[in-house]
């Protein structure tokens, strides 16, 4: 066997390429050309299956020629064997043959050995199975057959993303094509020899490659590659079905041949133009149906079946009515697939019908456009042959890959007008691997980080450096397909603010960017249920109740447990002086007896005071606004009689008054607003205290900037609280206002000053 030249060895092809590099890439005979470059490095050469590679690159070449590929699509199959022989093999490639050429042969080969190492996590993901399938045995306990048992969630998962994968390295439509010839030879070769492919290739061979080829029209690839799979999945089965028909294979061929001559000559002498012949039926097939429909050998009909071809539509009808009028049809296996196609557009007529000694056969009948649609281009039998994959293989595909298939199905047909070109299909994702080679599907412009989280969202939290293809490279790099990413992660900790930074190029998932984002709200969280703690532990050692437990207190306060009485706490939601008021014993009740009415009580200067408040039912009452809410009109507002202290005024959403109103519902009192609240005084317009909240990024000049915001505003600040913590800055501006609707204002501005992230009013 001839060696893998060394890095620094010169390239094995160096004469070749002199010698062809001479005339141009696309000149004339490049299947001679490309056969003569890759015959010296091919030919004492084996493959992992033990086959020549030269010739099965012969083999491919032929394969392709049978089914109408390109004298350019022909040639690529030496030169994607040649590649891996090469030292510079993308130099070397586009210097002789051009550089789609070059593409094309490291597409694939980079396909090949992707798709090897997905066949072998199948091998050890079954070889595990038998393992448990020997220790069940061993215990004595029955063992499920594994001949017909469907494919397992994880497997029918990997064979989509294998499926998926081989079409996402098609921006060269010859890619699938090669792969769909070089698999069919691979089949060939193992039966020719008698030998086992294993299980893995078998399997990838019936689920992937032969579905594909049905989806891409190739009727001929399409149902050998079927019958060999499943003859080296299931032999058995295999053998006993082949042995059916070979029982009466004489008495049934010269039975279709008489019923093909009949017919035949029947239909010209009614003046319909028809060829007919005998349509094959493969072994696969026969099996499928028997185990969809659960029928008996003897019950497919099919098994004899004739294929009626005429030049018109009209003709069709003329030729069923014939059929009809001289065999007895079988009502329930009638199909009108001409006046209503298929949903891929298939048309032809289907019927069953029995002879006088009432054996069934089946009749397709279809013009000439429907039958080289049907065979050769861009139906392909898809929906008919497939229609029950789902329970077989447990694999569907959604609607947009099928829209895409049904690009790749046109592009079949042009593909030698297209020079074999066939960019953006597959444009919107990738396929890269797991050091184990597990395959994992991201969006097009991915990064390591998109990848680790992909996998688990603890290692994209943890996520710290990335190999791609064992070379280092930065976090913010895009994946190309095939590659193989290795993830280095820390012991612990969190993800970087940096990641959610669109302009750094970190995340393109929406998945990861959501994960982020729930680590630094968690994150927010928990330390704003910490500052709540803290606040609530000096106010129960300010009171002296220090031995009270934090859920009774919660629970007393009308809240499920005590981490919801810190967040409230934290986010100023619910004040330490409603705490405060619970915690302290009752004082005597100021007990009125004043006639129901509105009173206006004095008012009390240009202050904003509870004097712009009218309360119903109580004259002379004394009211107050309530610090822990300070609302200002035209707030909806609600009033609740304190002990001893009046009418406190609060805001309608206010949470220190949900808490009041479920404690004492009967001390809630209606209030409003005067009618000139807010109303010019002395000169002067009532002014209200209000407090807005800002969470936002800390930095250099934020206080300045937002200060800045409210000037502009002409609004006066009287006072200030700000908290830094971990680079987030809590802060709460007090401000006077005469209209509430003023803070909506001025909230819509700061949302806009550089990193705040929320603006509230408290």
């Amino acid at each position: 066997m001839k060696r893998l030249p060394a890095p620094g060895d010169a390239p094995p092809s160096a004469a070749i390429v002199t010698a062809t590099a001479a005339g141009l890439p696309n000149q004339a005979h490049a299947l001679a050309r490309a056969r003569a470059f890759a015959e010296p490095l091919l030919e004492s050469e084996e493959l992992d299956t033990g086959e020549n590679t030269l010739a099965h690159a012969n083999a491919v070449a032929q394969i392709l020629a049978d089914i109408g590929g390109s004298e350019a699509m022909q040639a690529a199959a030496y030169l994607v064997y040649a590649c891996q022989h090469l030292n510079r093999p993308q130099e070397v490639i586009t210097k002789a043959f051009g550089e789609q050429h070059a593409a094309l042969a490291l597409e694939t080969t980079k396909l090949v050995q992707l798709q090897r190492q997905a066949r072998n996590i199948a091998a050890e993901a079954q070889a595990r199975k038998l393992e448990e399938r020997q220790a069940t045995q061993d215990l004595g306990q029955p063992v499920p057959s594994l001949s017909k048992a469907p494919v397992s969630e994880l497997a029918a998962s990997q064979t989509e993303n294998v499926r998926k994968m081989l079409l996402a390295f098609s921006r060269d439509l010859r890619v699938v094509m090669l792969r769909l010839a070089s698999r069919l030879q691979t089949l060939r070769y193992f039966a020719a020899i008698k030998g086992d492919p294993g299980e893995a290739l078998a399997r990838e061979s019936l689920h992937v490659f032969a579905p594909l080829a049905n989806r891409l029209g190739i009727w001929q690839i399409k149902w050998e590659m079927e019958d060999l799979a499943f003859r080296f999945l299931e032999p058995q089965t295999y053998k006993e079905v082949a042995r059916l028909l070979d029982e009466k294979r004489a008495e049934r061929e010269a039975h279709v041949e008489q019923l093909r001559e009949r017919l035949q000559t029947a239909l010209c002498s009614q003046g319909v133009n028809a060829v007919v012949q005998g349509r094959p039926k493969h072994i696969y097939s026969i099996v499928k149906k028997m185990r969809g429909k659960s029928l008996d050998f003897e019950q497919v009909f099919d098994i004899r079946a004739l294929r009626v071809v005429v030049p018109e539509t009209a003709d069709c009808y003329a030729a069923l009515a014939y059929v009809h009028a001289q065999f007895s049809p079988v009502p329930e296996e009638f199909d009108d697939y001409i006046a209503k196609p298929k949903p891929n557009g298939y048309q032809s007529l289907h019927t069953v019908v029995r002879d006088a000694q009432g054996r069934a056969f089946e009749i397709q009948i279809r013009t000439q456009a429907m039958h080289d649609h049907a065979e050769h281009g861009v139906a392909a039998h898809w929906a008919y042959k497939e229609a029950g994959a789902k329970g077989y293989s447990g694999v569907t595909a959604n609607s947009e890959y099928d829209a895409k298939i049904a690009v790749l199905r046109q592009l079949l047909a042009w593909e030698r007008d297209l020079s074999g070109t066939a960019q953006g299909l597959f444009d919107d994702r990738i396929y890269v691997l797991t050091p184990n080679a597990a395959i994992v599907e991201l969006p097009r412009g991915a990064t390591a980080v998109d990848f680790a989280y992909t996998v688990h969202t603890d290692l994209g939290h943890r996520c710290r450096g990335a190999k791609v293809d064992g070379a280092m490279v930065t976090l913010n790099t895009p994946l190309q397909n095939g590659q193989t990413v290795e993830i280095t992660a820390a012991k612990e900790g969190g993800p970087s603010r940096d990641w959610l930074n669109a302009e750094l190029g970190y995340l393109v998932s929406h998945r990861a960017k959501s994960k982020v984002r729930a680590w630094f709200n968690a994150q927010a969280l928990a330390e704003t249920i910490a500052r709540g703690r803290e606040a609530v532990e000096k106010l129960l050692q300010r009171e002296g109740r220090t031995a009270l437990k934090f859920d009774e207190l919660a629970i007393e306060l009308g809240l499920k447990d005590a981490d919801e009485m810190f967040e409230l706490v934290g986010k100023d939601e619910l004040s330490l002086r409603a705490i405060e008021t619970h915690l302290r014993p009752p004082e005597p009740e100021v007990a009125s007896e004043e006639p129901a009415n509105w009173v206006r009580k004095p008012k009390r200067g240009h202050d904003g005071s509870a004097g712009d408040v009218l309360v119903v039912g109580v004259g002379s009452l004394m009211t107050q606004l309530a610090r822990c809410c300070k609302p200002a009109p035209p707030d909806e507002i609600r009033g609740f009689v304190t002990r001893g202290k009046g009418v406190s005024i609060h805001r309608a959403d206010c949470t220190d008054f949900a808490h009041l109103e479920r404690k004492s519902p009967d001390r809630v009192i209606e209030v409003d607003w005067n009618g000139d609240a807010g109303a010019a005084r002395d000169g002067r317009s009532a002014m209200y205290p209000v407090d807005v909240a800002i969470e936002a990024t800390d930095r250099q000049g934020l206080l300045r900037d937002i200060s800045d915001v409210f000037a502009r505003e002409k609004m006066n600040v009287i006072g200030v609280q700000t908290q830094s913590v971990k680079g987030v800055a809590w802060m709460t501006f007090t401000i006077e206002i005469s209209d509430a609707r003023q803070v909506a204002r001025a909230m819509a501005v700061v949302g806009d000053v550089s990193g705040v992230r929320a603006v509230r009013r408290k």
